[in-house]
């Protein structure tokens, strides 16, 4: 197998299978299109808070400054509130290629709210979250994770089949 082939998520192909990370401070518009021009198949921008899109946040929606970008675009989004995402997920369906949804962060101002990989000790949650994302939109949705919150709760096997059976 090659290393650089063509991927398909969904209906969106990228030309190869290198994609740029969703990176917090490091992937804004600038740094994007560079890396584009260095040929990955898929830029990602910094994770998006879906409360902040949902309360119309003007600083948030400057994260989603696709201006001059060549597609395909990966949003990405955080949040646990079912709501707020549904919301951020049709606000940004028209901006984004793929939906992912950020399930992985250990940042503490992110999981002090339930948010990022506090999320992987709520498993339900965290599927009914891919599930009404899924839902609300046409677009190929992801979920970037880890394996666990920690050595204890290791759950990735788990939430993946479970996740996997929203699509289905």
């Amino acid at each position: 197998m090659e290393l650089l082939h063509k991927l398909k998520i969904g209906d969106v192909e990228l030309e190869n299978n290198i994609i740029l990370a969703p990176m917090a401070g490091i992937t804004d518009l600038p740094f994007r299109l560079i890396c584009k021009d260095f040929g990955v198949g898929a830029v990602c921008t910094e994770m998006v808070s879906a409360k902040a899109l949902m309360y119309g946040d003007e600083k948030t929606k400057l994260l989603l400054n696709t201006n001059g970008e060549k597609r395909p675009i990966i949003v990405q989004l955080f949040g646990s509130d079912i709501e707020a995402m549904k919301v951020a997920s049709k606000y940004v369906e028209s901006i984004a290629d793929i939906i992912d949804i950020n399930m992985g962060c250990p940042a503490p101002k992110v999981v002090k709210n339930g948010d990022g990989s506090k999320l992987l000790l709520d498993i339900d949650l965290a599927v009914d979250i891919a599930k009404a994302v899924v839902n609300e939109v046409s677009k190929p949705v992801t979920v970037k994770t880890r394996k666990g919150w920690d050595s204890k709760h290791i759950v990735y096997e788990e939430l993946r089949k479970k996740i996997r059976r929203c699509s289905e």
